[in-house]
């Protein structure tokens, strides 16, 4: 089996898309696993890999280099694999953070329509939970205490307090949905936290500070110091709830600002890609139709060829058949070619179709259309205009073919049967075909029982043309 690095050679040096689909069927396996234990997902464990088999094409040059190239492939994959999937989780990441934004950008604004509907209702709500219930919340959403803090004040562990709230909060949804107004859990929760506790204006405290000192007559210095002193504590606090509040208002006008603007560029970007995949659509529109064209242009080009090569024989053979002409006409005396004794002596039994391929074929064929008497047969294989022959004009009387047994045939520029009852004399063959005047047919045996006829090839098939 070929190695890593030759494959890598073949695609880097001959551009073989055979090599490098050996590449990727051969680690697709290891990397798309790497991939899917990064990731966690099927999708982005496939762009992964396609990522990572881009990025080896890329760099096939630079691994191949005997001097700065890696010797092991599989090392290299598992390394940049790793890497790329990191990035996709870090991408995805990023993504996810910029939706949630979003999403509780769409709540916060909601906040304040929700609110208006739930504000009149809210402390009848409050007032149908049971105590316990009504304390978590309290704790949890109006003084916003962690869930430790809500375990720690009712006496249970923080599991029990988050399902504590959680029915409470259910049960407060149920109360404002049989009242007319929908909310989510979650949307509840957000609109409870950013409005049921209000800062008090800034006076109260004063006026509260003032009218305790005029009420304290009958209370001591101690007490009333101590009063001052509580009330002032409850007035800082306030202050520093307000600045917090502040705070985390400025915070989330922050954050809505930044998810308004992701959510620009967001758009921007796919109003970009939009005309860039129109074009890519176009481009693989247009490879498709050349690479029809060029099959197309290939299927002629061959076809071309084919015809081109036929036409170089006929022109071939129409030079030989001149070339004999003149030879024939120059030397009539030597008209007589070659006699050929090496085709076939056949017994009747083995006359058979052959069809009309070779010249040859179409001589047996002639024969056991003959010996069946097939004279539908016979008119098919004889050349003829407009005459149609009867199958005692297609069985040439010369030779008595009810009683042949075999048949010599020879090559003599025609084909020529000879018959019957086994092979005859060569000399005596050679004279009569040399000589064919000087015999008297009629005083012939049928040992010395000479035919002949040509063939001729049309449509792609020998007939025979010339009875003699």
């Amino acid at each position: 089996m070929t190695n890593d690095l030759d494959l890598l050679g073949q695609f880097t040096r001959d551009h073989s898309q055979d090599a490098f689909a050996a590449l990727v069927g051969r680690h697709v396996n290891l990397v798309y696993s790497v991939a899917l234990r990064q990731v966690r997902s099927p999708q982005l464990a496939e762009e992964v890999a396609q990522s990572v088999f881009i990025d080896l094409a890329r760099n096939a040059g630079k691994l191949n280099n005997p001097t700065g190239g890696t010797p092991i492939l599989t090392a290299w994959l598992y390394q940049v694999t790793r890497r790329a999937a990191i990035d996709v989780v870090r991408r995805e990441s990023r993504r996810q953070l910029r939706e949630q934004i979003a999403v509780e950008m769409n709540t916060m604004n909601a906040t304040a329509s929700d609110w208006m509907g739930i504000e009149p209702l809210l402390d009848d709500a409050m007032a149908a939970l049971e105590e316990t219930d009504r304390g978590a919340v309290l704790l949890r959403y109006f003084e916003n205490k962690s869930l430790r803090e809500v375990g720690e004040a009712l006496g249970t562990s923080d599991d029990t307090a988050q399902k504590r709230v959680s029915r409470a909060v259910e049960r407060l949804r149920e109360f404002f949905t049989k009242r007319g107004v929908t909310v989510g859990a979650s949307g509840l929760v957000i609109v409870i936290s950013a409005n049921a506790v209000q800062a008090a204006p800034v006076g109260l405290a004063i006026t509260i500070s003032t009218a305790a000192a005029l009420t304290g007559t009958a209370v001591s210095t101690s007490t009333v110091i101590a009063t001052t002193k509580t009330v002032a504590m409850t007035t800082l606090q306030k202050a520093l709830i307000t600045t917090a509040v502040a705070v985390l208002a400025g915070t989330g006008i922050y954050e809505a600002r930044q998810a308004s603007t992701l959510r620009g560029q967001n758009q921007l970007l796919q109003q970009q890609q939009a005309p860039l995949m129109e074009q890519i659509r176009r481009l693989q529109q247009e490879r498709d139709d050349a690479t029809n064209q060029q099959a197309l242009l290939a299927a002629e080009t061959a076809k071309i060829k084919s015809h081109n090569l036929e036409l170089l024989k006929l022109r071939d053979e129409v030079r030989l058949l001149r070339e004999q002409l003149s030879q024939t006409k120059a030397n009539p005396e030597q008209t007589t070619p070659h006699i050929k004794f090496d085709l076939p002596y056949s017994q009747r039994d083995e006359w058979s179709e052959k069809g009309t391929s070779k010249p040859l074929d179409t001589l047996f064929t002639m024969l056991a259309a003959i010996k069946r008497k097939d004279e539908n047969r016979l008119n098919q294989i004889v050349y003829r205009m407009n005459a149609s022959y009867t199958l005692e004009q297609l069985t040439l009387p010369k030779i008595s073919w009810d009683t042949a047994s075999a048949v010599q045939i020879v090559s003599c520029g025609e084909f020529v049967l000879l018959t019957e009852n086994g092979p005859h004399d060569m000399a005596q063959i050679e004279a009569i075909l040399e000589e064919p005047q000087t015999i008297d047919n009629g005083e012939m045996t049928t040992n010395q029982t000479v035919e002949r006829w040509s063939l001729i090839k049309t449509n792609n098939q020998w007939l025979i043309t010339g009875l003699h």
